[in-house]
């Protein structure tokens, strides 16, 4: 994992989009980075159902993320909204969660 880019421990689920937000830190500027629910669910191999599966899911897989959105990040792949997304489609959530 790149050092230059922190995680803070902070996440928070998006039901009305069915995203988790969570926000990374490259030379000071802060970036927010989202992983889909469908995401989650390909990499568990579980139906996630209630908010609570969500957050155990990306708290379990939290490394993971992390080494994801810091790859997208190095490789600035920055959504029109400066967010960076992870996801089977991703391209479809780039909006506001």
């Amino acid at each position: 994992m790149n050092q230059d880019i922190l995680f803070p421990d902070l996440q928070e689920w998006h039901g009305s989009s069915q995203l988790v937000s969570f926000p990374a830190q490259q030379c000071g500027a802060l970036i927010q980075c989202y992983i889909s629910k469908s995401q989650l669910e390909h990499m568990t191999g579980l139906p996630l159902l209630a908010e609570a599966d969500v957050m155990r899911a990306f708290d379990s897989l939290r490394f993971d993320i992390e080494e994801m959105a810091s790859s997208a990040i190095e490789e600035q792949n920055f959504a029109a909204d400066g967010g960076i997304y992870i996801g089977q489609h991703s391209a479809h959530y780039r909006g506001t969660p």
